[in-house]
């Protein structure tokens, strides 16, 4: 059975052992705010595949590079203000390659990396 990246399914003892962390860990980064998972009507944690991929990104940053919570929260904001800059960036240029192509074609954005969007016209 395949689920959606943002569908929560993950009980926290699954986490907690998929990525050898103990509950108590994840319990931690919840009441800390850099994670947030769903909860069943009975107050039961899911996780989604989403959270999984920002929790293996906390452990990288507090693990291998040593920042501790107060500065994985800062970088979690910066990360996700980036995110809906480039969003905008790309909007914006999909915009501008629009309007000089005269709205005849259709702008195509590629992502090449995160700071360089490619344009295209289609075909």
């Amino acid at each position: 059975m395949e689920h959606n990246y943002d569908e929560p399914v993950y009980l926290i003892s699954v986490v907690a052992k998929v990525l050898s962390i103990h509950p108590q860990t994840l319990r931690q980064y919840e009441r800390e705010g850099l994670v947030e998972p769903s909860r069943t009507d009975g107050k039961i944690r899911l996780y989604s595949q989403r959270d999984i991929d920002r929790i293996k990104l906390i452990l990288r940053l507090t693990r291998d590079m040593g920042v501790n919570l107060a500065g994985v929260d800062v970088i979690l904001k910066l990360k996700s203000q980036l995110q809906e800059f480039e969003n905008l960036v790309e909007e914006l240029r999909l915009e501008l390659s629009k309007k000089e192509n005269g709205d005849k074609s259709k702008a195509v954005v590629e992502r090449k990396n995160s700071f360089d969007l490619i344009f295209y016209e289609k075909l």
